[in-house]
């Protein structure tokens, strides 16, 4: 039955005028668990205090679609860098996208499940809607994503839904705080970065960019900020990019909205980053 431990069985009695059967509990492995069910609940918590099926959410952000995603904070602006896969040759390639936006100076990076990011960004546009008709100024994009992660911690407590396989990153120039850059994970945890990734090589490329924001004598302007970003996924991944395989796009201080890069503006920035290697 589930959450009755294990028990195992000595003949020899450890002490004189015991009875020579003992029964001690033993903890059982993380492979019993999920074979005793524990990893059938979203809801059921595991001898190991674990969530197993939240985990599963975290594993279908890495591989369902086998994608990585990149942000870089500049010191003016934001960029966000993705790969484009087109999984079929028919398909329109203008139709296949990552990138979102919520409101038009706050855009969203969603990594994993594609089906669940276009509905968390529906509700995230919902939320960010009824804030500005409320309050009648733009959310602010640290609330929008502790919103969106309400959204996913109630989910990781009734069984009646399951949690949202992707990661939100949002990227914003806000009137106070100036760049902002805000990851949300599928169990509903939300922190501020100055750089952050998600997808399949998502700690290779945590590591590579961490190298770029201690580099002391580097300054993140908007061009050095969007071929930094190019330039660690391409190393992450171990490919030279064309074009068409990445989305760009970025906020900056001196340019309104979320600007998405052209294939051309992509191009320019490919080769100058070929030139500087």
């Amino acid at each position: 039955a589930q959450g009755v431990p294990l028990l195992t069985v000595s003949a020899s009695p450890p002490h004189p005028g015991t009875p020579s059967l003992v029964c001690r509990a033993r903890a059982p492995s993380p492979v019993m668990s999920r074979a005793a069910g524990y990893d059938r609940h979203i809801t059921v918590f595991s001898p190991e205090g674990r969530l197993h099926q939240v985990e599963y959410a975290y594993q279908a952000v890495k591989k369902n679609q086998n994608v990585t995603s990149v942000a870089l904070k500049g010191e003016d602006c934001v960029v966000a860098v993705t790969q484009r896969k087109v999984p079929d040759k028919l398909m329109d390639k203008d139709f296949v996208t990552h990138i979102y936006n919520i409101t038009p100076n706050i855009g969203a990076l969603m990594t994993g499940m594609s089906p669940d990011g276009r509905a968390l960004v529906f509700k995230a546009r919902e939320i960010a809607s009824k804030f500005k008709d409320t309050n009648g100024y733009e959310i602010p994009v640290h609330f929008l994503a502790l919103k969106i992660a309400n959204i996913g911690q109630v989910y990781t407590q009734h069984a009646y839904m399951r949690p949202y396989g992707v990661s939100t990153m949002l990227f914003s120039i806000d009137d106070e705080k100036g760049s902002s850059l805000f990851q949300v994970d599928p169990a509903g945890m939300y922190y501020g970065y100055k750089a952050c990734a998600a997808g399949t090589k998502d700690q290779e490329s945590m590591n590579a960019l961490e190298k770029i924001i201690k580099k002391k004598d580097l300054k993140l302007t908007e061009t050095e900020t969007i071929q930094q970003a190019i330039g660690c996924l391409q190393a992450v991944l171990g490919m030279d990019f064309k074009p068409a395989d990445i989305e760009v796009a970025l906020v900056c201080k001196n340019r309104h909205g979320v600007i998405r890069l052209s294939e051309e503006d992509i191009d320019t920035h490919l080769t100058a980053i070929a030139e500087k290697d």
